[in-house]
């Protein structure tokens, strides 16, 4: 008989941040744990999945908009200095959850937390608690997680709580490392550094009805999406053009919640456009997968073993694209590049080339074989002192 602990789980409020915390969460609650998830909005998700939703921190945008005002400057988020990112993220974000969860760790008294790398505040709020905490990543690391502008304000404000921020992978903040990443795909450099724990990723995506022709799959399906953060109508345009003139195919384009349907104007008649789609059922059925290079997206790629064409927006996104190309999963396209020919041209090649499924099947089967997440819950419990 597993005696059960109190865990509580924290990550910013984005589908990014969130959403890849969550099969944990619940195998964990599965596993009789007792389990909370703080966090800003995806209150309703969360407690429809049986949890126990803590309102705590602020989101990114109002994030942005504060340190934005507070520097006096007009511009937008996708345009900020990499100082005041810096700020953003170790520092504004950190404080405001650090606060809201000092009180939650003294009334709920967690035995252990699990604090999403991008939520250092969560692990700082352990630690000064004296509580264990592990840190769960979101994807691949990448080079900004360790650049050395971000770790001067978390390590300030550590200093000010008496918690020692480490100078190396700070946001980790000494804490073993939950990885959904493939070891295959990580940084290397990375792994050798952190005790981390292999988990397997699951993609995880609201409950929603597919239409039947994706289930049917009579026909190639082509997927687009530049995600729930990053999305740009002139990009989605020339890439429906693009992917539209593949003989034979039929594409599935989810806008996201930055762009609207009707932005996108009239569409052929082998194009469906839907302002959302779930993700997770969806991904299992297509032939190739056209998107911004997100890590959910990414990572939800390699577990169905789809080639991918990589349209990076932004964050993150770019350093996906690069080891997408780099261990022959598929290709990109950057800026300029990304017109309706050279999107038709790289999705028929994609389409064909076997060299490419090959190794979009190696690495569903290297995902398949990591730990699940009901693997990891049973073992939880060893994590607390």
């Amino acid at each position: 008989m597993i005696e059960p602990v109190r865990i509580l789980f924290s990550s910013l409020g984005s589908h990014g941040h969130t959403y890849p915390l969550l099969p944990l969460a619940i195998a964990a609650r599965e596993h009789g744990h007792d389990v909370a998830f703080a966090t800003t909005d995806f209150g309703d998700a969360i407690t429809r999945l049986g949890l126990e939703h803590v309102e705590a921190g602020i989101g990114m945008r109002e994030a942005f908009s504060f340190v934005l005002e507070q520097h006096g400057s007009p511009q937008q988020a996708q345009e900020v200095a990499p100082q005041l990112i810096a700020e953003v993220f170790m520092s504004t974000l950190p404080r405001r959850f650090h606060a809201d969860l000092v009180p939650v760790i003294e009334r709920w008294r967690p035995d252990l937390v699990v604090h999403e790398l991008a939520n250092p505040g969560a692990g700082l709020a352990a630690k000064a608690a004296g509580v264990p905490a592990l840190c769960h990543g979101f994807g691949r690391m990448w080079g900004a997680d360790t650049a050395e502008f971000t770790v001067e304000p978390l390590q300030t404000f550590g200093a000010e709580i008496g918690v020692e921020v480490p100078e190396r992978d700070p946001m980790l903040l000494g804490n073993p490392y939950l990885d959904i990443c493939p070891p295959s795909v990580q940084d290397q450099a990375f792994l050798a550094a952190n005790r981390t724990i292999p988990l397997r990723p699951v993609p995880f995506a609201e409950p929603g009805e597919l239409p039947s022709w994706v289930t049917a799959h009579e026909q190639p399906l082509l997927y687009l999406t530049l995600g729930t953060a990053f999305g740009h109508a002139e990009v989605l345009r020339n890439a429906i053009a693009g992917l539209a003139a593949v003989e034979g195919a039929r594409v599935l384009v989810a806008a996201g919640p930055t762009v609207e349907v009707d932005a996108l104007g009239e569409v052929p008649d082998n194009v469906t456009v839907l302002p959302w789609v779930p993700q997770a059922d969806l991904l299992p059925h297509t032939d190739l997968v056209v998107h911004h290079g997100g890590s959910g997206t990414t990572l939800g790629s390699f577990s169905a073993g789809v080639p991918q064409l990589v349209l990076p927006q932004g964050a993150d996104q770019f350093s996906n694209a690069e080891v997408v190309v780099a261990q022959g999963l598929g290709a990109q396209l950057l800026g300029d590049e990304v017109t309706a020919e050279a999107v038709t041209s790289h999705a028929r090649k994609l389409l064909t080339d076997t060299a490419v499924q090959d190794a979009a099947k190696a690495i569903a089967a290297e995902v398949a074989a990591m730990p699940s997440p009901a693997e990891v819950a049973a073992t939880l419990a060893d994590h607390v002192r």
